[in-house]
């Protein structure tokens, strides 16, 4: 059989993240978020006494990252020079620079290199999913990282859906003052991501799923439903 390639794109509060585990976990598919990555390029370089405000700085240290990636959908870790950074990559603070390494072109390119030879591993019999293949998530995967992707999807959902769960996520709460602390984070990230990605418009080929009133369960049933149409 061959493997199974899932991209499913989105922008901050999408739900995305999510949807992409639960979808690897009921396949036995490997799952990669490739926005953590460039987290852990922000990690790297910020360990490294780089300025992010110096591009070329940031790509050599991007280029030397010694970053592996356990592809578990239940317990993704990163690894980089064998500390584990799982968690490092996820604080706020490193939450408002990550953008200063991710709109960087060159980078882009460095990362497009090793995000699509995550994806062509686990064609392999030898790799995590056994051959079976994986689902990907991040900002450009349906339309750059992994356009021949046989299910692509692109996640919305409305501006107030996205602020509370990215709330909820960060820091416990949806309520007023956590979205209010959350709002400039989301439009943040949204205006910076639009300038190197399309990622809020569908491309031609690619299924939009406006999880807005959608539970989970709703969304995740959806993808697997696109998936069977996909195999028949």
């Amino acid at each position: 059989m061959t493997a199974l390639r899932i991209a499913i794109d989105g922008p901050s509060g999408s739900g995305k993240s999510t949807v992409a585990r639960r979808v690897a976990q009921e396949l036995g598919l490997g799952y990669l978020d490739t926005g953590a990555m460039y987290r852990a390029a922000t990690w790297w370089a910020l360990r490294e006494n780089v300025n992010l405000d110096d591009p070329d700085a940031v790509l050599a240290a991007t280029q030397s990252m010694p970053l592996e990636i356990a592809l578990d959908p239940q317990a993704q870790r990163f690894v980089c020079g064998g500390e584990d950074i799982t968690s490092a990559i996820r604080t706020s603070d490193l939450s408002k620079v990550v953008s200063k390494v991710a709109v960087n072109i060159p980078v882009r390119k460095e990362m497009l290199r090793r995000q699509r030879a995550i994806i062509e591993s686990q064609d392999s019999a030898d790799s995590y999913s056994a051959g079976r293949g994986i689902v990907a998530e991040g900002r450009d995967i349906t339309t750059v990282v992994a356009p021949d992707a046989q299910v692509r999807v692109l996640l919305t959902a409305s501006e107030e859906a996205r602020l509370a769960r990215r709330a909820l996520e960060v820091r416990g709460s949806a309520d007023a003052t956590a979205l209010a602390q959350t709002r400039d984070e989301v439009i943040r990230r949204d205006r910076d991501d639009s300038t190197v990605s399309e990622f809020m418009t569908a491309q031609d080929g690619v299924t939009t799923i406006d999880s807005s009133n959608l539970g989970i369960d709703d969304v995740v049933s959806a993808v697997l439903q696109l998936v069977a149409e996909a195999r028949s």
